[in-house]
């Protein structure tokens, strides 16, 4: 095998030296420590995957108060629930990354424990889920930098919001650690200045605390005899939903897991428990300091800053530049947020497309060892809302929050069920089904009211993109198995009717063919129907002339592969597995054959090299490779299918080596 770095690194065109630039070199994914380079240890994973729902706390808490009205004495109960529901939602998703050490986002959940179709429903939302995070997240940092800004400079901030998208989607290709490590500055500032707030206001305030139980008893009392007690239950169940934003993101650390360090599980958990502390602290915490404050809606001003300002109303010039950096610091991390959406979305992408519900295309990794088509579909939906909706947080609100509680749910409904099933193997059962019930009920809770509060206000739109994405990935799948069935048949025609032995039925030469051989180099991907068919048109159209075979194969390291040194190297031992069989058929034929094989996440690109060595070695070479083609060629099929073999006659031509491409009609 070749010397993937060399070939790889070595740029032959300006647009080579550019992507490299901004890109950086490409990585050999057959190098035993490029997992421990690429992977995030738990401080990171929690700034990657921690900064979308740490960022809610910028307008979960926020909207949970305002929707009270009034009744604001009764946050105290809805602060003790957001920070039992954050606890209960992490320690849930816990026992989720120690059933899918792997990796565990709702799709993968809801796709082993309850079925492959809900799971891709829940893949399905999260998509979305994962664009509006990005967007919101963006629209909203936007927002806040806008503010400290000169009115004549608004015009510009559509154009400020793309440029950041572009900026994340640069980062995101060039790895996902080379993402994270700039914003450590960011989240530390976040988390710092937040946490100075919450205490400040508890320490400076402390002794109102028995005061504000008493109004809040004294509250509770009035409302109920005013409302009534479900009155007063549906305020602050409406309430609770509405401050449902504060949840988001909790799934990330799970769904994120091939990101972490190994131990995997370990780092996974540890990461959970940074999240869970630090957003179950500051989102209750802001809740109790408005409280504490007595802080109102002003116009033009987040609740946040009302509340930064009061604390900060004696401290003169210092209170305004702490301000400032504070809610600076808000607007940097609500721009960091949108990291999350570009770090899991596109592995939700893979993962479905391994299964076939979308293109293969979205499982193949780049030479930085990213999913560079999920990364590009995720900034390019993002901007196109960005631009439909021209960056209003208001709307953008509206449609977020429904799929984040549709994809909570679906979890814990599967987790409920494994425990249920495996009650009599494993003891822990009725300590997973209390956590997981726990969940689900609340998840569910928040999922109803939400869908009732926001579907007249828009949020029918959430849930009319996310049935188009179900309809077209259903369309998808059934091509795709239509497709797998057609190819069983060409498997078991030529596999199992294998012809004869020909000429006089003694084995052929296994010494080195000379040089000047006659030789036809097939590319296959496996010993299956595809590949033997092209032999046989080889065979059959060119008779004696060639005498010599080389069979070419890529083991291509896609998202579902990338996982670890063994499914690499399990990876490895079934191509050589395949051409072996090859060869030997063709020796038990009377043929010289041998074989060569490639590593890598670039086919074109393996199979250019080997090529180049082969022909080097027997210059009277003609390349052979089989294309697909389906009756009634469609734009979806050539979506659906790569046509690699045309972008390997591309190279190989201009290489100038010969291609032939061998139709198979399906």
């Amino acid at each position: 095998m070749r010397d993937f770095e060399t070939m790889a690194d070595k740029p032959t065109s300006f647009a080579a030296r550019m992507r490299r630039i901004l890109l950086g070199r490409a990585r050999s994914p057959t190098d035993p420590h490029v997992f421990h380079k690429l992977s995030l240890a738990a401080f990171l994973a929690w700034i990657g995957l921690g900064s979308d729902g740490i960022s809610s706390s910028c307008y979960g808490p926020q909207e949970l108060y305002v929707t009270l009205g009034t009744h604001t004495s009764l946050a105290v109960f809805l602060a003790i629930m957001t920070a039992v529901t954050v606890l209960i939602i992490s320690v849930s998703y816990s026992q989720i990354i120690e059933l899918f050490p792997t990796g565990g986002g709702a799709y993968l959940v809801a796709s082993k424990l309850i079925s492959p179709k809900v799971g891709m429903v829940a893949g399905s939302a999260l998509i979305v889920d994962y664009v509006l995070t990005i967007t919101v997240s963006v629209a909203s940092g936007a927002d806040a930098i806008f503010s400290f800004l000169p009115l004549w400079l608004l015009k510009y901030k559509m154009l400020f919001s793309f440029l950041i998208l572009v900026m994340l989607v640069v980062m995101n290709l060039r790895g996902a650690k080379e993402s994270v490590v700039p914003l450590v500055p960011v989240f530390l500032l976040f988390i710092l200045t937040h946490v100075f707030v919450i205490l400040y206001a508890a320490l400076s305030h402390g002794s109102q605390v028995p005061e504000v139980l008493h109004r809040t008893t004294t509250e509770f009392s009035q409302s109920v005899k005013t409302l009534g007690l479900g009155g007063v239950l549906l305020l602050m169940l409406r309430a609770y939903s509405m401050g449902g934003g504060t949840y988001t993101g909790i799934e990330a650390v799970s769904n994120g897991l091939p990101l972490l360090h190994e131990p995997r599980v370990a780092t996974g958990k540890r990461t959970m428990v940074y999240m869970a502390i630090s957003l179950a602290f500051i989102a209750s915490g802001l809740i109790l300091a408005y409280l504490l404050f007595n802080v109102t809606k002003e116009d033009g001003k987040t609740l946040n800053a009302s509340l930064f300002e009061a604390i900060t109303a004696n401290w003169g010039a210092g209170g305004r530049a702490f301000v400032t950096i504070t809610l600076l610091g808000e607007a940097l991390i609500l721009v960091v947020a949108a990291q999350t959406g570009f770090l899991d979305g596109p592995r939700v992408l893979a993962n479905m497309a391994t299964d076939g519900w979308m293109p293969r295309q979205f499982a193949l990794l780049s030479d930085r060892l990213v999913t560079q088509n999920g990364i590009l579909l995720m900034g390019l939906a993002s901007a196109i809302l960005m631009w439909i909706s021209h960056g209003r947080v208001e709307f953008l609100v509206v449609l977020y929050s429904i799929n984040v509680f549709l994809v909570f749910s679906l979890s814990q409904t599967g987790m409920v069920r494994h425990w249920w099933k495996v009650r009599r193997e494993d003891p822990k059962w009725r300590h997973g089904l209390v956590i997981n019930g726990m969940g689900l009920a609340l998840t569910a809770s928040i999922l109803v009211t939400t869908v009732l509060v926001k579907f007249g206000e828009g949020g029918w739109l959430t849930i009319v993109v996310t049935a188009a994405i179900v309809a077209i990935a259903l369309g998808i799948k059934r091509h795709y198995n239509n497709t797998s069935k057609l190819l069983q048949r060409l498997d078991v025609l030529f596999t199992s009717n294998l012809p004869v032995r020909s000429g006089d039925g003694t084995a052929g030469p296994t010494g080195e063919p000379p040089s000047d051989a006659n030789t036809a180099v097939l590319l296959v991907s496996g010993f299956n129907g595809l590949g033997l068919h092209t032999l046989f048109n080889i065979l059959r159209i060119f008779r004696k002339h060639f005498t010599n075979f080389v069979f070419i194969q890529v083991g291509v390291i896609d998202a579902g592969r990338f996982k670890g040194v063994e499914e690499i190297q399990n990876l490895q031992d079934s191509v050589k597995a395949d051409l072996h069989r090859y060869v030997d058929f063709m020796h038990a034929h009377g043929f010289y054959a041998e074989s060569q094989y490639g590593i890598g996440t670039d086919v074109v690109q393996e199979v250019t090299g080997l090529a180049k060595q082969i022909v080097s070695h027997y210059p009277h070479s003609v390349v052979f490779t089989g294309q697909l083609i389906f009756p009634g060629d469609t734009i979806a099929t050539r979506l659906l299918h790569n046509y690699m073999s045309f972008a390997i006659q591309r190279h190989l031509y201009y290489e100038g080596i010969p291609v032939l491409v061998l139709p198979i009609r399906m």
